[in-house]
């Protein structure tokens, strides 16, 4: 294959967004490093697969580091082969779970030296059969060495992961809410503190946080106040209004806030909720779902799982069962990738 044949690779953030499932389990907020091939992220061709790469931001740095130098060839593959891990479990590490691998290797003449990614596969033991477990549509792609070296020795020189820890900033006036809404965020590897007044705060303190999450019985005097102090940090944070004293919804809504990844980078970009029916938009196939959360005359919570479903690139609408969505109701959608929240309007 000759030089002009090669395919661009690039790197990007990316995130699998963490929160509280409608059947209460949790799933884990993960940052990390996606592969960007001929411009768009690799993760993508691989259907619906909940996955991050090995260049995760919660790692320490050394790790980090050897998972660079095995995909640069200067360490050696963990799994027999030349086979290196693409992508991983987003809650662990073992193979058990599954991953992604596939073969790294040089080639061509040092004019036109390249790495190779090919066979891909889905392993979860230490050797995989191609013929029954490989993706065959994936690959082989050849990278320009230069090119690709760039890109990931960019990593090595500069912060080990895309951004530290995430911190999110609670300001309400139900502290019941806010104290379980902290916890399920720290359940899910987001940091939360609650405070009534940001004055006062240092300036580096503001920094730290990402988003800044009001509640429902914050009066927008209060709101301008703590915006003028995060303005004065040189802050750069999102605002969330919440939409109810919902956990899973107040969640959701600081997970979609946290993301940060251009809309050319995500599988779902769009979501609208008006008279009974969804509207949604994707950029490549994958499994949406969809939870209703609405609250009754007297407050409850209801919680309906209204759509589960593979959906092909472009927009859709919805029609969601009525019992899902009378009285003040919201949607979360959820990709492996991305999640997002909408007001039912009427």
């Amino acid at each position: 294959m000759a030089a002009d044949d090669c395919t661009t690779f690039g790197l990007a953030p990316a995130m699998r967004a963490g929160g509280v499932l409608a059947d209460g389990d949790y799933q884990v907020h993960r940052d990390f490093v996606d592969f960007i091939v001929d411009g768009r992220p690799l993760l993508f061709q691989l259907s619906d697969l909940d996955a991050v790469s090995p260049l995760a931001a919660d790692i320490p740095p050394a790790i980090f580091a050897h998972h660079v130098k095995r995909l640069l060839l200067e360490a050696e593959a963990p799994l027999p082969g030349g086979r290196c891990v693409i992508y991983g479990c987003p809650e662990c590490e073992g193979i058990e779970c599954g991953a992604v691998t596939a073969v790294i290797e040089r080639d061509g003449a040092e004019d036109e030296a390249a790495y190779v990614w090919r066979d891909f596969a889905w392993q979860t033991a230490e050797h995989v059969d191609l013929e029954l477990n490989g993706y065959h549509g994936i690959g082989p792609f050849r990278f320009r060495a230069e090119e690709y070296r760039e890109a990931l020795g960019q990593l090595l020189a500069g912060p080990a992961a895309p951004g530290a820890r995430r911190r999110v900033l609670l300001i309400g006036a139900r502290v019941a809410v806010l104290a379980r809404l902290a916890a399920a965020l720290r359940t899910i590897g987001v940091g939360a503190d609650i405070t009534q007044d940001a004055s006062g705060v240092p300036p580096e303190e503001l920094r730290t946080y990402e988003v800044v999450a009001f509640g429902r019985a914050v009066e927008e005097g209060q709101r301008a106040a703590v915006r003028r102090e995060f303005e004065r940090a040189g802050a750069d944070v999102a605002y969330v209004d919440g939409y109810a004293p919902i956990v899973p919804l107040l969640v959701a809504q600081i997970e979609s806030a946290l993301d940060r990844v251009p809309s050319t980078q995500r599988r779902l970009t769009r979501l609208v909720a008006a008279d009974g029916e969804a509207g949604v938009e994707v950029t490549s196939t994958c499994r949406v779902r969809i939870t209703s959360y609405r609250l009754d005359r007297l407050y409850r919570t209801h919680t309906h799982d209204v759509f589960d479903a593979v959906l092909t690139p472009g927009r859709h609408r919805i029609t969601l069962a009525h019992r899902a969505t009378r009285g003040q109701s919201f949607l979360v959608a959820r990709t492996t990738g991305s999640v997002l929240v909408a007001r039912m309007e009427r």
